[in-house]
């Protein structure tokens, strides 16, 4: 756990009221496995410690550029989630052999995606991927591991964040 005077303006910080983020508690949803220190690839926790806004992705089909760093989200773009491949943990593209995440989907849970730095660049085989702040599906709807709030409040928070923001989760 970071210490409140350890924690920098800016940063984002994971509680039980919700997502703190500008002088304000956005309500959230976590991984249906809780919050855990020891992340495994498919135990639905959300990893605990200090993270680090990595990109942005979005849909250029369904909303403008949400910031100048934002990438565009194409139509072959996939997330590797598969823990043997070397590409495990990053962003890949169709045609793509091994377990994989669709970034393009049919619903607007990925519409805007935070990527967090967790097991990233090189990951670690099973110590799991894929882990965003996102659109939820529901509100009190637990996600896979990530962290999700709804459509207006992701876009609020997209708009106070720059790569290397803190994400602590206690």
């Amino acid at each position: 756990m970071i210490p409140r005077r350890l924690q920098r303006a800016g940063d984002l910080r994971l509680s039980r009221r919700g997502l703190w983020c500008g002088g304000r508690h956005y309500p959230c949803t976590i991984g249906k496995g809780g919050v855990r220190s020891d992340k495994r690839e498919g135990d639905g926790a959300t990893p605990r410690g200090v993270h680090h806004i990595e990109a942005m992705l979005y849909r250029p089909d369904r909303m403008a550029s949400p910031a100048v760093w934002a990438t565009p989200i194409g139509p072959r773009d996939l997330w590797s989630d598969a823990p043997d491949a070397p590409d495990y943990n990053s962003l890949v593209r169709a045609p793509y052999g091994a377990s994989h995440e669709v970034l393009r989907r049919a619903d607007p849970m990925y519409d805007l995606i935070l990527v967090l730095d967790w097991n990233y660049g090189p990951a670690a085989p099973h110590f799991g991927s894929a882990i965003f702040i996102h659109q939820w599906r529901r509100r009190g709807f637990a996600t896979e591991g990530c962290i999700a709030l709804s459509r207006a409040d992701l876009r609020s928070v997209a708009a106070q964040v720059a790569p290397g923001t803190r994400v602590i989760v206690d």
